[in-house]
């Protein structure tokens, strides 16, 4: 089985078109298992406008729960560039995962913040110890496909990429 590290944050855009391909893909390729990696494009402190962190802590929270982390995925990116919600308060994100997940548990795992040495954690590891320059982002067996800067990753730039 081959392991493909996903590295995206829910508010970029070119992380929606990656996953969205990714998405229709990867299921050609019974082979490959997601590793989701999510990390921050512009980690705190600096501002550019909202902030993914809480929509990353959640998905350890689901991804500890069992729940479908794709599922997860679809909730988070429709909130932050679809319903262009507040991501940034654990209630809105606590609605979105109703029917996914306990909105009660969601909710008291982000207020916690059980999960925020994780998001630190990703993010040293995407952009110290993997390289990632910018988002969307993925490794496998040693290899690289990283988006350009404000242009992201094509289709039959992923498609080569899974073939490997």
């Amino acid at each position: 089985m081959r392991k493909l590290e996903i590295f995206l944050d829910h508010t970029c855009p070119y992380c929606l078109k990656g996953y969205e391909t990714l998405k229709e893909l990867l299921p050609r390729h019974p082979d490959i298992e997601a590793v989701w990696r999510p990390c921050e494009a512009h980690p705190r402190p600096e501002r550019h406008g909202m902030h993914s962190d809480l929509c990353i802590q959640g998905m350890f929270f689901a991804l500890e729960q069992g729940a479908d982390v794709w599922d997860y995925h679809d909730r988070m990116f429709s909130a932050a560039q679809t319903e262009r919600v507040n991501i940034e308060d654990p209630e809105t994100l606590a609605a979105r995962v109703r029917g996914l997940l306990d909105p009660d548990a969601f909710l008291g795992a982000l207020r916690s913040g059980r999960y925020e040495k994780a998001v630190t954690d990703g993010n040293d590891y995407a952009y110290e110890q993997s390289e990632v320059w910018y988002l969307p982002a993925f490794r496998m067996n040693g290899r690289k496909l990283d988006a350009a800067g404000g242009v992201g990753v094509s289709r039959e730039q992923l498609a080569d990429f899974l073939k490997g």
